[in-house]
């Protein structure tokens, strides 16, 4: 698995190896899990998906913060790379925040398409 530095460089990777499908139906199953109201069509586009991640995530810390530590904590994002984010700007937290949600399930993804 590549070291990805950006949004696109996920999506071009999830792509290119055919599991960008496979990535929106891990973000569904997790978000259920943690009991929040939002499913991704299986065909999103990558920035409306990118958009509505950060769009979640922004008003989970703004409105319901419990519950986005909760979703935090099921989808398993490291709590070191969290707590390395400036907290000062919420809107640029939670983007930061929705990409290490992806970065996470992608790895989920990727490493059961490889074993």
């Amino acid at each position: 698995m590549k070291s990805l530095a950006t949004f696109n460089d996920l999506i071009e990777e999830a792509q290119q190896l055919d599991l960008y499908k496979k990535l929106v139906l891990q973000l569904n199953k997790d978000f259920l899990l943690a009991n929040i109201d939002l499913g991704f069509d299986e065909t999103i586009l990558p920035s409306s998906l990118k958009l509505m991640l950060h769009e979640t995530v922004y008003k989970l810390i703004q409105e319901k913060f419990i519950d986005y530590l909760n979703l935090l904590y099921i989808i398993d994002v490291p709590e070191a790379q969290v707590k390395r984010l400036d907290g000062s700007d919420t809107l640029k937290l939670s983007e930061e925040v929705s990409f290490l949600i992806l970065k996470r399930e992608w790895q989920k993804v990727w490493y059961r398409s490889r074993y």
